[in-house]
């Protein structure tokens, strides 16, 4: 294997930094003088952005971008996801207009007759009878997360290494060097270890899945359909149903976190290759660029929800 030179590797970032900073000079005067802002970025992560300070944009429609210093963008980011039918597409400029202006209440704790349908399109394109709806897809993992340790009585969950689940506590685990679990690197300060709350083995493997699904102590398996955070990771033929064989074997529910793989088509990855979750969670795209998150629950797993708390109506 070649090695890298990391002189010469360094050399080539400080002359990319130094063009980036070149050609985006309103960019970077508004970087410096954001004094109120923590780190001078609207978001944290921010202060990571390659070049040393990220892009200010102007406007953004479809897939372009236009930025202070008045270059057009083609954004292939498209809001991590986010808004991946593009930038303010028109039908939804024209519901938040609808909303917002004419009828009013964008947030008032109460439904409206959308809301029934809204559900039955999440049906018919997911299969899942019974939806709810959050402000993202972290969210609804967390809601998801309670409910199955409550409806199993298991304490743990189990993830896939490096998957990605949102911001939730208990998926920052990652295999280690030797196999054993340890918290995901950078993680900042945890309420608690998540390697007490976790199992986690890597994807594909379904040797290890079996193994770790043996305790009796899993409430549930939460993974993407295909790993989206480390590049892609696509499942090994036969993986996923592997997955779905060995919860029904061990008592263990699964869910499906969709929210990167929602691009697999109008029903994601769950529709296109036929999966069998208990529970879907989903985000971003959603709401095509407005904050929003869902989670689906098979018919049995509702009916065990409400009876667990009591609570729910004919």
């Amino acid at each position: 294997m070649t090695s890298i030179d990391r002189a010469h590797l360094q050399g080539l970032i400080e002359r990319e930094t130094t063009l980036y900073q070149e050609r985006n000079p309103l960019s970077l005067e508004r970087y410096r003088t954001s004094d109120h802002l923590f780190a001078r970025v609207p978001m944290t992560w921010m202060s990571k952005w390659a070049g040393g300070f990220p892009l200010v944009l102007r406007e953004a429609h479809g897939a372009t971008l236009k930025d202070v210093d008045a270059h057009e963008i083609t954004d292939f980011a498209l809001g991590d996801t986010g808004a991946m039918a593009g930038h303010s597409p028109a039908p939804l400029a024209r519901a938040l207009e609808e909303r917002a202006g004419r009828l009013g209440g964008v947030t008032t704790m109460m439904p409206t007759e959308d809301a029934e349908w809204v559900g039955a399109e999440m049906t018919r394109r997911f299969g899942l009878p019974q939806w709810s709806f959050t402000l993202s897809a972290t969210d609804a993992n967390r809601w998801l997360l309670r409910l199955v340790r409550l409806v199993t009585g298991r304490p743990k969950v189990l993830v896939f290494s490096y998957s990605y689940h949102g911001s939730v506590d208990e998926t920052f685990v990652v295999v280690g060097a030797g196999g054993e679990p340890r918290p995901r690197p950078g993680l900042v300060g945890p309420a608690f270890d998540p390697t007490t709350t976790t199992r986690v083995v890597e994807f594909n493997d379904l040797e290890a899945l079996a193994r770790e699904l043996s305790h009796g102590d899993v409430a549930a398996v939460l993974t993407e359909p295909a790993l989206t955070n480390i590049g892609m990771v696509l499942p090994e033929p036969g993986f996923l149903e592997g997955v779905r064989d060995l919860c029904d074997q061990t008592g263990t529910l699964l869910i499906l976190d969709e929210t990167h793989t929602f691009s697999a088509g109008p029903g994601g990855a769950t529709r296109r290759f036929g999966l069998r979750p208990d529970a879907l969670t989903i985000g971003k795209s959603l709401g095509g660029g407005v904050p929003c998150g869902a989670y689906g629950l098979s018919a049995e797993l509702a009916q065990r929800v409400l009876k667990a708390v009591g609570a729910g109506a004919d």
